[in-house]
């Protein structure tokens, strides 16, 4: 009988380690460990045994032998699982050697490039950045910048009137006003950057939002040759260093005296050509000295304080870097012309 178990055992680990899947396994299951099972026939075969010392002996060996093979039966389900498991990663891995798909990646607007660009550059000779309002009062846009009501040069700026006193803001330097009364009596140099709108037809050189810059500073003793001295070095930094200044007399009624200031053109170097006009010169910004009443206006006695402002037009200043020749571009959200300055 013992001869028997022992060859029981054998053979049923030979199969157990051949069973290479869960059905497998089920099938062997069935075959020894089952009610019907060997071994279970094998224990019942036991009464047939006479001599209780024997009987007992085997009876043992019998035990041990299903319990030693529900062991093993146990551990050969973990190792398929682990084994399929395996397989499962291995087909369903990623090689991360090879290279991804490329994801288009977005990029900052040649007006927002440029405007951060021009930001650094003041930001370093001291200016600080202060937002203002996109609507404004008629009073803050015009009438404490020196534009009375009914003043020939409001003509000038087709506003955006959402009330008989609100507006769209036409231009950046209400911002001149909010920064003065935020520092008054304190010196300041300030930079207003912002989108502004204008009931304008809309043309390659002409669009009813554009974005602006603008400049002030406020101290004891400001002059014209402190503007003249800013500018330059703007000039120098962003268009380049050998580039010549031009300052010219004009007329806004917020500063007094008012330039025009020219940079030498940056196509033809001042020889003349379509781009200038023939003049060798192009217009980038206004500027002059800061208005009297508008000082007063701000919070500062003029007596004692005097300043400069000015402003630039940053999709101005994008077309000349870059000869673009319609300003429609800008707002058109055509990726073949965005794309151009990634």
């Amino acid at each position: 009988m013992l001869d028997e178990i022992t060859q029981l055992r054998q053979r049923a680990e030979k199969e157990l380690e051949a069973a290479g899947s869960p059905a497998a396994l089920d099938e062997w299951q069935a075959r020894y460990l089952s009610r019907k099972g060997e071994v279970k026939l094998l224990l019942k075969s036991i009464g047939r045994i006479s001599d209780p010392e024997a009987k007992k002996a085997v009876g043992r060996e019998v035990n041990l032998l299903s319990r030693d093979l529900e062991e093993r039966l146990e551990a050969r389900r973990a190792g398929i699982r682990e084994e399929e498991r395996a397989r499962r990663l291995e087909a369903e891995k990623i090689d991360i050697s090879l290279p991804s798909a490329r994801v288009a990646r977005g990029r900052l607007h040649p007006v927002n490039r440029v405007l951060r660009e021009i930001c650094a550059i003041f930001q370093g000779m001291g200016f600080q950045i202060f937002e203002s309002p996109h609507v404004e009062t008629d009073e803050y846009n015009f009438q404490l910048l020196n534009f009375p009501k009914h003043h020939p040069a409001r003509e000038m700026q087709d506003s955006f009137f959402i009330s008989e006193d609100l507006l769209l803001r036409t231009h950046t330097s209400p911002g001149q006003i909010h920064a003065m009364r935020a520092c008054a009596p304190e010196p300041l140099r300030a930079l207003l950057p912002g989108t502004c709108y204008r009931n304008e037809a809309i043309t390659p050189r002409s669009e009813i939002q554009f974005h602006q810059i603008e400049g002030l500073a406020v101290g004891p003793g400001v002059s014209l040759a402190d503007l003249k001295g800013v500018l330059t070095e703007f000039v120098h930094q962003f268009f380049g260093p050998d580039r010549k200044v031009l300052m010219r007399g004009s007329y806004f009624p917020f500063t007094e005296p008012s330039v025009e200031v020219d940079v030498e053109c940056i196509l033809c170097g001042g020889a003349g050509c379509r781009l200038c006009k023939g003049s060798g010169w192009l217009e980038i910004l206004g500027a002059g000295s800061v208005h009297p009443t508008v000082l007063r206006n701000g919070g500062y006695d003029p007596e004692e304080f005097t300043g400069f402002a000015f402003g630039l037009g940053i999709e101005r200043i994008v077309m000349l870097r870059h000869a673009i020749d319609d300003i429609r571009h800008f707002f058109s959200g055509d990726l073949r012309f965005l794309e151009q300055f990634a």
